[in-house]
């Protein structure tokens, strides 16, 4: 998918480097950002636009680090929502993100099925996410089936952050879509049939700011 891109809004030029767009680049801790810039095409991306990528890295922060919402269940939410829109830039990171919370690589395949896949018989919760995410994608709302499937399984907090991570996903995917944003270099991408580049087994990959 990264091939086909095309890039509009490229990662922001040295000489263009203020100190608000390193407090962008620093956002995640990465180690040196400040001084060498953000490892990863998207802040670079987002930088062009430091008061944006300021605010919409906050509300990422919660959604990834901070959300009511378990962090097995969250990545189910990210991988369909990136499935969906055919996103690789989501799916190489959070099937390394999802490996580490727990999904299995049959579970993480299964996604690309959907809520009907058998894979998911027995795994209630699991099937009311992916069933959620698909219906907001589809619909932009939540059936009163599935919102009561969903709230057997999810308090009041963890339903609004179910709401709100979907449309952030679904948001990211447009901006990576319609600026260009394509998988680092440096990396072994991880495509939607789960193999890498190099062959290699995808493996567990620890979220910004946590430690392995």
């Amino acid at each position: 998918m990264s091939e086909e891109l095309k890039r509009r809004i490229g990662n922001l030029p040295r000489e263009e480097w203020t100190d608000a767009a390193r407090e962008v680049f620093a956002f995640w801790g990465e180690p040196d950002a400040w001084e060498n810039g953000s490892k990863t095409n998207m802040s670079m991306v987002l930088a062009n636009h430091p008061p944006l990528a300021n605010a919409y890295h906050t509300f990422g922060k919660h959604l990834l680090l901070a959300s009511t919402i378990a962090v097995r269940p969250r990545e189910l939410i990210v991988l369909r929502a990136a499935w969906r829109q055919k996103c690789q830039y989501e799916w190489h990171y959070h099937v390394g993100y999802g490996l580490k919370a727990g999904l299995t690589m049959e579970e993480i395949a299964a996604v690309r099925d959907g809520w009907q896949s058998p894979v998911w018989d027995g795994k209630d919760e699991d099937r009311a996410v992916l069933r959620a995410v698909d219906e907001l994608i589809d619909t932009s709302r939540m059936s009163d089936e599935t919102y009561a499937a969903l709230s057997a399984h999810f308090g009041k907090e963890q339903l609004m952050d179910f709401v709100f991570t979907v449309g952030n996903y679904v948001m990211l995917g447009w901006a990576i879509a319609t600026f260009g944003v394509p998988v680092e270099d440096g990396v072994d991408p991880i495509g939607f049939d789960l193999k890498t580049r190099s062959g290699a087994a995808p493996g567990e990959k620890s979220r910004p700011l946590e430690t392995n």
